[in-house]
C-alpha cells in the first residue's frame, strides 16, 4: 500500500524527517535545530529509488550451472534473477557444504560499520548472530578509520579513548585552550557523520566558538583547506608522511632549550630516558633537531622552533587527524604525539593534551551521555579465527600463510566461501586490482547488498537488502544524546527483504530459527532493546517505547561539566593508573621492543615510508597522492546522487592539483587525465587550487569501482585503485592507502562512457 507523510528517520550523515508521496521519498528534511545539516540528505531520494538498486535475488550465471566454476568471470559474468526460495536454499546448502568439507573457519564473514544507522538492522550484528548460531566463522578485527591507532594506543596509554572518545569536550577546549595545533588539519566535512546517526551538527558551531574565545590554530599538513579561512589558522606546508619527523624535532627542541617538563615525564611517564636518548641521538648517531626534520618535511628549522615555543608558552591541544596512521608505519606519528603532550606536561589538564580525531565524526567532542544507544547480540563465534581487517586481499590470495600481529605469529585459513553483509570492500580496501585477483579465489561468494556495488558484481549470489527507509530501526551513537525513532517511510524497492528476514530465511534451513529471532519479529526486538537501555538510564528520562515511537525521538542528558581526557589519571596516578604494563604512559615500551619488529621499535620513531616524495621511487611517481573523504557523500553510499554527483567532472571524481604540477603538465581546470602507477589507472578531472603544495594531489575516495575491463582503466576514479596493500606495520597490519606516488597525464583520447548501474541479466533460471 502506497504510503504518504512525514516520517522520523536517520542515517549516518544526520536525523532527519523523510517526506513521501503515494510511496515515493521525494525529499529529506533536517531536524529543527541543527546548525549545519549535512547536504549528503539531498541524495537520499535519488539514490533510494534509483536504478542501481539491485531488483530481486541473482545468481552468476556460470555459478548457477556449477558451482564454484568458471571464478575467472567473476565481476564480468551475466546475472540469472531466481526467487528467493532457490536463492536462500541455495545459499544454505553451500555453507552447509564447505563447514562439512572444510570447516567452520573456511568462511570468511565479511562487513563493515557504515552499513546502516539502526541498532538492530545493523549489518554485522545481524550477519555475525547468524554465523555465530551456525558454528562460527572467520572474520575481521579493527577498522580502516584508525587501525593503526586501535593497536598501538593500547600500549602506550591503556586505552581507545584518545581516538574513540570520548575526547576532552568541546567546552573544555573553548573555555580552557588557548593553542589548537592540528595535524593534518580539521576538515569539517567529516564531521557530517557518525556510525548510528547524530541529533544536531555541532562542530562547526564549537570551532567558531573556540576562535571567537581567542583560540589560535595551527594547521601542518599539505592541504591549506583542511582548516578553515575563518579560523585564521597558521598553515605550516608539510610533506605527507613525515608528521612524525616533525614531532620528534619539536619535541627535541624542547629538550634542548629545558622547555619540556621533566617532572611530568619522571611522574607520569615509563621510559622516557629511552625517548630522550634516541632525540639526541645517543642511541643512534642522529639528533633529531629541526635542521634534520626540516630536511625531511619541508618546514623550515626556524617555524619548527617557533612552534615549539609558542606550544610550550601556553595551554597547548595537539589533534591528529585519523588519515596520518592510515599510512606505512602509521603508528609513529600517534606515538610521537603522545610523547610531545608528554614533553608539555599538559595531558590531563584542561584545555591541554592530546586527541586523535576532531572533526574526524560528528561526536567527537560532544559529551556523551550516561547510556548508549540500544545494541542487538551477536554472540560468541564458536572458532577462534580472525584476521587484520585491511589484510582481506593477503587472506584470500595466501590460504596457509602465516604473518606478524601484535606479537603474535598467525596463520590465514583457506577461505573456500565469503559471505559479504555490509560495507563495499571495493571502496574501502586498497589496490583493488589486487582484490579483483583475491575475489576470484574463494569457490563461492555471497552478498547481501541494496546496490549494484562492485562488491555485488563480484558475488555469486546477490540477495537484495532494504536500505533504512524501507525497515523500522532506532538510530543512536555513544557519542551522541539523540535516540532517533526510524520509522519505515517506504515499502521495499522491488523484492528487497531486510538482513533480518534473510537471516531468519537462513536460520530456518539450517535449523536455528528459534535462536536466531527468539520469537520475535522487528517490532518486538525493536520494543525489547528500548526497553533494556530504558533500563540502564540512570537519568530515569527515557519514557516507554510507545511513547518514544510517538515522538519520534528523545534526547537524553549529558554532564553538566566539561570532559577532559585523563583528568583522573593525572590527579592520581597511583590510584588511578592507566593500562599499560607500568600504568603509566608508556613513551618507551619493553613489550613492542620485545617483539623485535624492525618496523616499530619500541619508542616513537621517524621509519621512511615505502613511498613518498623523499624515495627513489619518486623520480619514476613524482607525486604523493592523498584520498580524503569526500564532502558529497559518506564514502562510497550514494555516489551517484545529488551532491556527490554534482562534484563530478564529466561524471569522473575531482583530482584537486598545485597549480605548478598543473602547469607543468599543461592542465587546466575541467581537464580529464589518467593518473596511474604500477598498480592501476583511473580517470579524473582537474581541479588547479592554490591550497595544496606541489608535488601532493587529492582524489577522494568512494567513486564506485568501474573498470573498463578486468584490471582495466577504472572510469570513475577509484582512488583505492591506486593506493598500496600493504600493512603499516608489523604491529598493526593497518591499511598504508596515505603513503602512495602516481603520474598525472593528460587524457588524449575520446572520454569513455561510464559503465551501467546494472550488470547484464539472463533470463530467469
Amino acid at each position: 500500500m502506497s504510503r504518504s507523510g512525514r516520517f522520523t528517520h536517520c542515517a549516518h550523515w544526520g536525523a532527519f524527517y523523510a517526506v513521501v508521496e503515494d510511496g515515493r521519498l521525494v525529499d529529506a528534511l533536517p531536524f529543527e535545530g541543527d546548525p549545519t545539516p549535512s547536504p549528503i540528505l539531498s541524495n537520499l531520494p535519488e539514490a533510494v529509488q534509483g536504478p542501481a538498486r539491485v531488483p530481486q535475488p541473482m545468481v552468476r550465471e556460470d555459478w548457477l550451472k556449477r558451482r564454484g566454476a568458471s571464478r575467472e568471470t567473476r565481476g564480468t559474468g551475466r546475472f540469472v534473477p531466481v526467487g528467493w526460495d532457490q536463492a536462500l536454499d541455495l545459499v544454505a546448502e553451500e555453507l552447509a557444504r564447505v563447514r562439512a568439507e572444510h570447516g567452520p573457519a573456511s568462511v570468511y564473514s565479511g562487513s563493515y560499520g557504515w552499513s546502516s544507522a539502526g541498532r538492530f538492522h545493523h549489518a554485522k550484528s545481524q550477519l555475525q548472530r547468524f554465523m555465530n548460531l551456525t558454528g562460527g566463522s572467520t572474520v575481521s578485527i579493527q577498522n580502516y578509520s584508525y587501525a593503526a591507532a586501535i593497536t598501538i594506543l593500547p600500549h602506550v596509554v591503556g586505552s581507545l579513548a584518545p581516538v574513540g572518545g570520548p575526547l576532552s569536550s568541546w567546552d573544555d577546549l573553548a573555555a580552557n585552550t588557548r593553542l589548537f595545533v592540528c595535524f593534518g588539519g580539521l576538515p569539517l566535512k567529516n564531521a557530517q557523520v557518525e556510525p548510528g546517526g547524530i541529533g544536531h551538527h555541532t562542530t562547526e558551531t564549537w570551532v567558531r566558538r573556540m576562535r571567537e574565545a581567542g583560540v589560535e590554530f595551527v594547521n601542518i599538513g599539505p592541504h591549506r583547506a583542511d582548516l578553515p579561512s575563518w579560523t585564521e589558522a597558521d598553515w605550516l606546508p608539510l610533506r605527507p608522511n613525515t608528521d612524525s619527523a616533525l614531532i620528534l624535532a619539536l619535541c627535541q627542541t624542547l629538550v634542548s632549550e629545558n622547555r619540556h617538563d621533566q617532572g611530568f615525564l619522571d611522574r607520569y611517564c615509563a621510559g622516557a630516558d629511552r625517548f630522550l636518548a634516541y632525540l639526541s641521538g645517543e642511541s643512534d648517531g642522529i639528533a633529531k633537531t629541526p635542521e634534520w626534520a626540516a630536511a625531511i618535511t619541508g618546514v623550515p628549522a626556524d617555524t619548527i622552533r617557533d612552534l615549539a615555543r609558542r606550544m610550550a608558552g601556553t595551554r597547548t591541544m595537539i589533534n591528529l587527524a585519523w588519515g596520518l596512521q592510515r599510512a606505512d608505519h602509521g603508528e609513529q606519528p600517534y606515538w610521537a604525539a603522545v610523547a610531545l603532550a608528554a614533553m608539555l606536561g599538559q595531558i590531563g589538564l584542561p584545555g591541554g593534551g592530546f586527541a586523535f580525531g576532531y572533526s574526524a565524526m560528528g561526536g567527537n567532542g560532544q559529551k556523551r551521555p550516561s547510556s548508549g544507544p540500544p545494541t542487538h547480540s551477536q554472540g560468541i563465534n564458536p572458532i577462534d579465527s580472525w584476521i587484520p581487517l585491511a589484510r582481506i586481499s593477503d587472506l584470500l590470495l595466501n590460504p596457509g600463510g602465516t604473518y606478524q600481529y601484535d606479537g603474535e605469529t598467525r596463520t590465514y585459513p583457506d577461505i573456500r566461501l565469503v559471505y559479504w553483509c555490509g560495507g563495499n570492500p571495493f571502496h574501502h580496501h586498497q589496490d583493488l586490482n589486487r582484490l579483483v585477483r583475491a575475489f576470484r579465489c574463494p569457490e563461492t561468494v555471497v552478498v547481501n547488498e541494496s546496490y549494484w556495488t562492485a562488491t555485488a558484481r563480484h558475488a555469486d549470489i546477490v540477495l537484495p537488502a532494504t536500505t533504512t527507509l524501507e525497515r523500522n530501526d532506532i538510530g543512536g551513537s555513544r557519542q551522541d544524546d539523540f535516540l532517533i525513532a526510524m520509522q519505515q517511510a517506504i515499502d521495499p524497492v522491488g523484492e528487497a527483504r531486510s538482513d533480518f528476514a534473510i537471516f531468519t530465511g537462513l536460520a530456518e534451513r539450517a535449523g536455528v530459527a528459534d535462536a536466531f529471532t527468539e520469537g520475535r519479529n522487528e517490532m518486538d526486538w525493536l520494543r525489547l532493546l528500548y526497553e533494556r537501555g530504558r533500563a540502564r538510564d540512570r537519568s530515569n528520562s527515557l519514557p516507554e517505547f510507545d511513547r518514544f515511537w510517538e515522538l519520534g525521538h528523545v534526547r537524553l542528558p549529558v554532564p553538566d561539566q566539561p570532559h577532559v581526557l585523563f583528568a583522573d589519571f593525572r590527579a592520581d596516578p597511583e590510584g588511578r593508573p592507566l593500562k599499560t604494563p607500568s600504568g603509566r604512559i608508556e613513551l618507551f615500551s619493553e613489550k613492542i621492543a620485545g617483539f623485535g619488529y624492525p618496523d616499530c621499535p619500541g619508542h616513537p620513531a621517524w621509519l621512511a615510508p615505502v613511498e613518498w616524495l623523499g624515495s627513489s621511487k619518486a623520480e619514476r611517481f613524482p607525486l604523493h597522492l592523498l584520498s580524503p573523504q569526500p564532502a558529497g557523500r559518506l564514502h562510497s553510499q550514494l555516489d551517484g546522487a545529488g551532491a556527490s554527483r554534482k562534484s563530478k567532472i564529466q561524471g569522473r571524481e575531482p583530482v584537486r592539483m598545485a597549480p605548478a604540477d598543473a602547469a607543468a603538465r599543461d592542465l587546466k581546470d575541467g581537464d580529464i587525465v589518467r593518473i596511474w602507477n604500477e598498480r592501476g589507472q583511473v580517470l579524473a578531472g582537474v581541479i588547479v587550487t592554490d591550497d595544496l603544495i606541489p608535488g601532493v594531489v587529492q582524489l577522494a575516495t568512494g567513486a564506485w569501482y568501474d573498470p573498463q575491463a578486468p584490471f582495466g582503466l577504472d572510469l570513475r576514479g577509484n582512488a583505492n585503485v591506486l593506493s598500496l596493500d600493504k600493512g603499516a606495520s608489523s604491529l598493526s597490519q593497518a591499511p598504508s592507502a596515505q603513503s602512495c606516488l602516481v603520474e598525472i597525464e593528460r587524457w588524449t583520447g575520446p572520454v569513455p562512457e561510464l559503465g551501467p548501474d546494472q550488470p547484464p541479466v539472463s533470463q530467469a533460471a
